[in-house]
C-alpha cells in the first residue's frame, strides 16, 4: 500500500509539473532576480535591428501573432525543420514570408551571455514584439513573463488556425473567437497592419477584381503587382501607404477611404459589424493604441495545452 501511494504521488507530481510548466502564472517581474538586465538587452537589440531594417518591428509582431495562435505563445514557430522534425516555418502562412528569426537569435545570444539557461525564447519574442511597436511610435505595454518553450510544433495547426489575407469578416470573427477574442479585439489587433508590407500574391485579387477599393489606390498598387499569377508574387507593398514604419491609426483611416491593401483589412469597413469601431479608431489614435495594447496582453496569455512538455531552449531554433 505504501509503495502504491508513493508511486501515485510521484505520478501526480510529474503531471502537476507538466501542467505548471505550461500554465504557470505569468508575472511582469518574473526575471527581476534571475535576469534583471533582460528588458535593457531586448530593447537595445531591437533598436539596433530597426536601424538596419525598418520592417523588423512588423516582422516580429507577425511572428508573435503566428506563434501564439498555434497552441499558445510557446516559441514553436522558431523551431527549424530537421530530417526527423516538421515545424511551423514552412506552413502556408509562414513559408517565404515569416522573417526576423535572426534578430531573435541575436537577442537570445546576448541574453544567454548575461543569464544562461534562464529566459525562454517565447518571452524574448513577446518582449521584442512589444518593443518594436513602441520604438515605431506605438503605445508600450507591460509584458507578463514566465512562458516556457515548447518541444513540439504543429504545421497542420499553423495551416488551419491562422487567418489568411483573403479571409472574410465572418471568418476573422470565427477564428479569433476560437482563441477567446471578441470581434472588437480582433479589429484592434488588425491595426498591427499599420506597419509592415505584404507580397503581391496576397493582394492581387483585391486590386484587380474587387469593387470596394479606391481606384487611384488600385492603380498605384498595380504598378508593382502584375495581374498574372506567378509574376511578381513576392513584390512588396506597404500595408499602410502613408506611414509604413509608424505605428498609429492611419491604417483605419485608409480603410474608411477604401484603401485597405488586403481583403482581410477592407472587410473590417465594408457595411459590416466593425464599421463603427473602425471609424472611431480612424478618428481617435489614443483609443486605438490603448485597445491594441490591451489585446496584445491578452494574446500573450494564450497558453499551450495542458500536458505540453516544455523547456527553456538554449538555441531558439532547436530543442535542447
Amino acid at each position: 500500500m505504501a509503495s502504491t501511494s508513493v508511486y501515485l504521488l510521484t505520478v501526480f507530481s510529474f503531471l502537476s509539473l507538466l501542467f505548471f510548466s505550461s500554465h504557470a502564472q505569468l508575472s511582469a517581474n518574473f526575471y527581476a532576480t534571475t535576469c534583471p538586465n533582460l528588458p535593457t538587452i531586448v530593447r537595445g537589440a531591437m533598436s539596433q535591428a530597426l536601424n538596419s531594417d525598418s520592417r523588423i518591428a512588423a516582422s516580429l509582431l507577425r511572428l508573435f501573432f503566428h506563434d501564439c495562435f498555434v497552441n499558445g505563445c510557446d516559441a514553436s514557430i522558431l523551431l527549424d525543420d530537421t530530417s526527423t522534425f516538421t515545424g511551423e516555418k514552412n506552413a502556408g502562412p509562414n513559408a517565404n514570408s515569416a522573417r526576423g528569426f535572426g534578430v531573435i537569435d541575436t537577442i537570445k545570444s546576448q541574453v544567454e551571455a548575461s543569464c544562461a539557461g534562464v529566459v525562454s525564447c517565447a518571452d524574448i519574442l513577446a518582449l521584442a514584439a512589444r518593443d518594436g511597436v513602441a520604438l515605431q511610435g506605438g503605445q508600450s505595454w507591460t509584458v507578463p513573463l514566465g512562458r516556457r518553450d515548447a518541444r513540439t510544433a504543429s504545421q497542420s495547426a499553423a495551416n488551419n488556425q491562422i487567418p489568411g489575407p483573403s479571409s472574410s469578416l465572418s471568418t476573422l470573427v470565427t477564428m479569433f473567437s476560437a482563441k477567446g477574442f471578441t470581434a472588437a479585439e480582433m479589429t484592434a489587433l488588425s491595426g498591427s497592419h499599420t506597419i509592415g508590407q505584404a507580397g503581391c500574391a496576397s493582394f492581387r485579387d483585391r486590386i484587380y477584381n474587387q469593387a470596394n477599393i479606391d481606384p487611384a489606390f488600385a492603380t498605384t498598387r498595380r504598378a508593382n503587382c502584375p495581374s498574372t499569377s506567378g509574376s511578381g508574387d513576392r513584390n512588396l507593398a506597404p500595408l499602410d501607404i502613408q506611414t509604413p514604419t509608424r505605428f498609429e491609426n492611419t491604417y483605419f483611416q485608409n480603410l474608411v477611404a477604401q484603401r485597405g491593401l488586403l481583403n482581410s483589412d477592407q472587410v473590417l469597413f465594408n457595411n459590416g459589424s466593425q464599421d463603427a469601431l473602425v471609424r472611431t479608431y480612424s478618428q481617435n489614435n489614443a483609443r486605438f493604441l490603448a485597445d491594441f495594447a490591451a489585446a496584445m496582453v491578452k494574446m500573450g496569455n494564450l497558453s499551450p495545452s495542458s500536458g505540453t512538455q516544455t523547456e527553456i531552449r538554449t538555441n531558439c531554433r532547436r530543442t535542447n
